[in-house]
This record gives C-alpha cells, structure tokens and sequence, in this order.
C-alpha cells in the first residue's frame, strides 16, 4: 500500500473517530423541556436562551430539547413531577397544584406590581413557596415577567360601578372568579382557545389579559377599549425534577442554576421593553386606553382577597404580602 492510500485511510478513521467522539460528548446527557406556549412567546423565548447558555457551557456534551405548544400546563407540571420530563417553562399552574396555599402570588389585586411580586418572591413567602415545590420534587429556578394584566372592554370604564353585571370572559379559576364576582361583575369561565369568539359572539362583554395575550388574539378587532387595571402581575417559571437536578455533578448543577437566572434576566429585559411597544401598537389599530380609578377597585376587591387568604392561603395575611 502506498504512502497516499495510507494517508487517506488515516484521515477517514481519524475523522470517523473523531465524529464518534464528538456524538458521544453530544448526546451524553439530554434536558427535555416542555411548555404550553407556542414558540416566539417570551416563555419559549427564555426556554430557548436557557438551551442556549447550557449547550454553550457544557461545550455541547448536554443537549436541550424544548417541546412548545403541544401539551397543557397541568399535563406539563404532573409530567415534570414525575420525572417523565426534566424541565418545564410554564405558567403558575405549579403553584396552584404543588403549593396551593402560595397561590396568592397569581390573583388578582394581590400583588402592586413585579417588583412588589418579586420582593415578596426572593423573601421568606417566595422561600417557603420553592421549599413546598421541592417537596413535590420540583426546583424553582427563574422567574419569568409575563407583564401586568389588564381588561379590554366595549366601553369606557372609570371605576367598579362600569362593571356592574358586565359579563367577564375569565380562565376557569376559582379564585379569580370569586374576587371579579365581588367587584360587581358576571365572570364567564372561557378556555383560552375560545377568547375571540366569546367576545364576537357576545358570550362575554369584556376580557382581562396581558399585552401579549390581548394583542396576540386581536381582541382590537373585538374590543375597543383598552383599560389600564395593572390588576394581576402574571409570571411564569422555570423548573426542573428535583431529583434529576440532584443527581447531576456539582459543575451541572451550578451550570444549569447560572443559565436559569441568566434567562430570567435576559427575558425580563425583553419583555419589559415590549410590553410598551405592544401598548402602543394596540393604540395604532384603534384601541382607546383608559386610565381608571385603581384603587377603587382595589377597594372593592380587599374582602373576597382577604376571604381567600383566610380559607385558602392562610400561610399569610394580605396586609402581610403588601408590606413587603
């Protein structure tokens, strides 16, 4: 064999070994994370950024999947649960189901805003939230700003007395509608999928929501009227299998922790500034903002949240969570 044909050999066995090696390094570990957002969300976004910085510092030896926009929140979170699933990006649900009485962090009129959210998140009521999450094998590991929502109407409304009987499409949440029923309203409970056609057909008057949402479903074609209530600060989070986390190497560990409040920060940056931007959008297609009277309707709203602390969050007190 001649020095040429020895060489080429050479090089394809090196090039096959070195491919071999390189998929083993690739595939030696996988994270599966799913969510119930559709991809450009700034849920999948940070999902994506997570994937990102994890691939980036493990020099590809763990990959991410991200599986967006085909199973339900509560299906995610009981998978995650289980172990079925490594991680989830996902709304609040995990709360409501593995630390309920930490639920008032997502209700209305709890909260003033995400700071407020976020003082009381990194203090002992977010600490005892993540220590009953960990319990139910779940690690808490960004928090995701989703923005402020407010309600979308056919009408102006200045206080409670313009929503008085008005028929309120919601998510089919208890407490949410307990608290809305409180202010005077008629609470319809529609499934997210059918927002546009309740307020088209006339099953329901008005809507709440967040930008995003409120923008993303065109309710501008539906609702004229944009008002400004600030009345929930609606989050998301990132998690992983707590048992999964902890048998990883302590630089895993401290790999994934790291890109988790990266993307949380890279995330909430983004969404901050298009929060405003979406506003003004809105504004261009038609839709009159209106800034209302707030604290009336908090007012109106304290003895249904107070109700709800004493019988389903009695961990803390309202006045408890507003001093922080």
């Amino acid at each position: 064999m001649n020095k040429g044909k020895l060489w080429c050999i050479l090089s394809v066995v090196t090039t096959l070994c070195f491919l071999l090696v390189g998929t083993a390094v690739a595939a030696e570990k996988t994270i599966r994370i799913a969510s119930p957002f559709k991809a450009g969300t700034i849920v999948v976004d940070a999902a994506e950024k997570f994937r990102e910085i994890v691939e980036k510092g493990s020099g590809g030896r763990i990959e991410v999947k991200i599986d967006a926009g085909t199973k339900a929140e509560i299906e995610i979170n009981k998978m995650n649960r289980a172990g079925e699933i490594e991680m989830q990006s996902n709304g609040t649900n995990f709360l409501e189901l593995y630390a309920p009485p930490y639920y008032f962090f997502t209700n209305p009129y709890v909260m003033k805003d995400f700071d407020h959210y976020m003082r009381a998140w990194n203090g002992k009521l977010g600490q005892e939230a993540r220590a009953q999450l960990e319990k139910n094998d779940l690690k808490y590991l960004a928090t995701l700003y989703r923005g402020l929502r407010q309600m979308t109407t056919k009408m102006p409304v200045y206080t409670p007395v313009d929503v008085y009987k008005m028929k309120l499409r919601l998510p089919p949440i208890p407490s949410w509608m307990a608290i809305w029923k409180a202010m005077g309203t008629e609470p319809v409970g529609v499934p997210l999928p059918e927002l546009y056609n309740s307020l088209k057909t006339g099953k329901a008057e008005a809507s709440e929501g967040d930008l995003p949402q409120i923008a993303g479903f065109k309710l501008n074609e539906v609702q004229s009227h944009l008002i400004i209530t600030n009345h929930l600060v609606q989050t998301a989070g990132i998690l992983i299998h707590k048992p999964f986390f902890d048998k990883l190497s302590q630089a895993d560990q401290d790999l994934i922790v790291k890109a988790g409040k990266e993307a949380e920060e890279w995330a909430n940056n983004k969404i901050k500034t298009e929060e405003g931007a979406i506003l003004v959008n809105l504004q261009q297609k038609g839709m009159q903002v209106v800034i209302p009277d707030a604290d009336s309707f908090r007012t109106l709203a304290k003895p249904a949240v107070d109700e709800l602390f004493k019988t389903q969050w009695s961990v803390t007190t309202w006045a408890e969570v507003l001093a922080q």
